[in-house]
């Protein structure tokens, strides 16, 4: 009995593992909106990393979450590191590359619950009198992640996340 077990228990392991070696070896979870204000108007709610305590999802998930910047005040080189509950985690975030009202990508370390290492992009399209915003996040996905994206859908566990924070910023510049 404890023979038919144990050889069960590892035709599942080689069931997941199989499925799992066969996910792309990149993920992207990316969420748009479009917002009535051209991109000068808030791109610096992306670019200033004080500033998303008022838009962000994550930053009303721990009350007493530590916070702390370092680098540029905003822009290339800003700098943001926290550390929260088991909901946010602890991370850093600095932003390596700024095209003015158009693009801004940052560089996404999580620490805790589990290591990531994941760029962030948010992208401004001028359309008329609105700006398209998108907030892409994308990485790379090891056998680990791979796995565990059989059992959890990033997508759309990310995916909403973006969708609040999105309409949060749209709220904030539509006012």
């Amino acid at each position: 009995m404890l023979e038919i077990i144990v050889i069960a228990v590892v035709v599942i392991i080689a069931v997941v593992l199989a499925l799992a070696a066969r996910k792309p070896d990149i993920f992207r979870v990316e969420r748009s909106i479009d917002i009535k204000a051209a991109p000068d108007k808030f791109s610096s709610l992306i670019d200033d990393f004080h500033q998303w305590a008022g838009w962000s999802p994550w930053e009303k998930l721990d009350p007493a979450m530590t916070r702390a910047y370092s680098g540029a005040t905003s822009g290339k080189g800003a700098i943001y590191e926290w550390q929260g509950n088991s909901k946010v985690g602890q991370g850093r975030m600095e932003i390596l590359e700024i095209l003015p009202n158009a693009k801004i990508v940052i560089k996404l370390d999580f620490l805790k619950p589990f290591e990531a290492h994941n760029t962030a992009e948010f992208t401004l399209e001028t359309r008329g009198d609105s700006t398209f915003v998108t907030w892409a996040m994308y990485g790379p996905a090891s056998l680990p992640v791979k796995v565990m994206h059989l059992f959890f859908n990033m997508d759309k566990m990310v995916g909403k996340d973006f969708e609040t924070g999105l309409a949060n910023m749209k709220a904030l510049t539509e006012k």
